[in-house]
């Protein structure tokens, strides 16, 4: 294993980490979520993905944290971030730094979450190209959300900076001191979530979703996932929230704001340049999706509408947004469906 700091156009310091086997022609770039970081990729109590892959014959897998990392301070602090700076500053510095290390060799990447919203950005918007194959999961080109998100997402950012007083949420308001805000914030959620005692799971289903718990399936997680939830989801920037409520109301991704000339090259219809893009993605979902409910599937309507034939959808019985990368199952269940599609898209 090897770590690579690089830095984006705007400033931040970011890093890349390197699971090297063997020299292979494919390398396979993995990319989380907002709340999440690299650390879902290489939980040590379940086959994971990085291990997966090495062991299936990509024997050059690397993970990226980026600007959503929760192993950055980014996320505590007051700012003013979207998906449009995901997309026009991280995931180009990402490609460039790993192409330093392996050339013109194909790149294959497995993108989860909001790592999936600001990485189609980048690929149907022009700032990334050369990508040999790519899967989504959960979400990609359109969000949709369940009713309860909705309502969340239009009160939520507001009332947690201008009410509450916070310009984050964070698993971990349930170990805050006793009486401050962030501490009642997380009593006040575990009066309506009596599915386990984990307030951390509770605080992630306020932040993510709608369900009991909304973010994965208790009964696909090992006991050892559920009890350090905390260590595996960090504090969410609420302004991502407001750039969410915008896509959703559109009913695809569009940018926060079209007249920022900052993001002036990326365009203002991401869907409109699919006929152009060659790259073959695989669409993945639970079929109890209780975040993006089934955004993936009507994504996956829109691509084959422009580009018959070239895209796949994967849908998983059994699983929702999260637990089908961090289940204790989805080595069995979910992993060799996208080895499959990986080997297929390298040869």
């Amino acid at each position: 294993m090897s770590i690579h700091p690089f830095a984006t156009e705007d400033g931040l310091g970011l890093s890349l980490t390197r699971f090297r086997r063997a020299d292979c022609d494919d390398v396979v770039l993995l990319l989380h979520g907002l709340t999440s970081s690299s650390d879902m990729f290489i939980m040590p109590e379940h086959h994971n993905l990085v291990n997966f892959l090495l062991d299936g014959g990509f024997g050059d897998v690397w993970t990226a944290d980026f600007r959503l990392s929760s192993r950055y301070p980014y996320d505590t602090e007051t700012h003013r971030f979207t998906l449009d700076d995901v997309a026009q500053y991280d995931h180009p510095a990402v490609l460039a730094e790993l192409r330093r290390h392996v050339g013109d060799r194909r790149v294959h990447v497995v993108a989860h979450c909001l790592g999936s919203v600001s990485f189609t950005m980048s690929l149907f918007g022009g700032a990334v190209d050369g990508i040999a194959s790519l899967i989504c999961n959960s979400v990609a080109l359109t969000p949709t959300v369940p009713r309860w998100s909705r309502l969340k997402l239009a009160v939520a950012p507001m009332g947690m900076e201008y009410v509450v007083g916070l310009p984050f949420i964070d698993p971990r308001y349930g170990e805050a001191p006793v009486m401050t805000r962030a501490w009642m914030l997380s009593r006040a959620v575990s009066l309506f979530h009596r599915e386990c005692d984990v307030r951390a799971c509770h605080m992630l289903s306020f932040m993510w979703g709608s369900g009991r718990p909304a973010v994965y399936g208790h009964d696909n997680l090992a006991p050892e996932t559920h009890a350090r939830i905390a260590d595996l989801f960090g504090a969410c920037g609420v302004h991502y929230y407001r750039h969410i409520r915008k896509m959703v109301r559109a009913g695809r991704v569009v940018k926060y704001d079209a007249g920022d000339p900052r993001f002036a090259e990326l365009p203002d219809d991401f869907l409109a340049r699919a006929p152009q893009i060659t790259t073959p993605v695989m669409l993945m979902t639970g079929d109890r999706n209780r975040v993006f409910a089934d955004s993936n599937i009507v994504c996956h309507k829109a691509l084959e509408e422009a580009a018959p034939g070239l895209h796949e959808l994967a849908v998983l019985p059994g699983y929702g947004h999260q637990d089908s990368i961090m289940g204790r199952n989805a080595h069995k269940d979910v992993f060799p469906q996208m080895l499959d599609f990986l080997k297929r898209r390298a040869a």
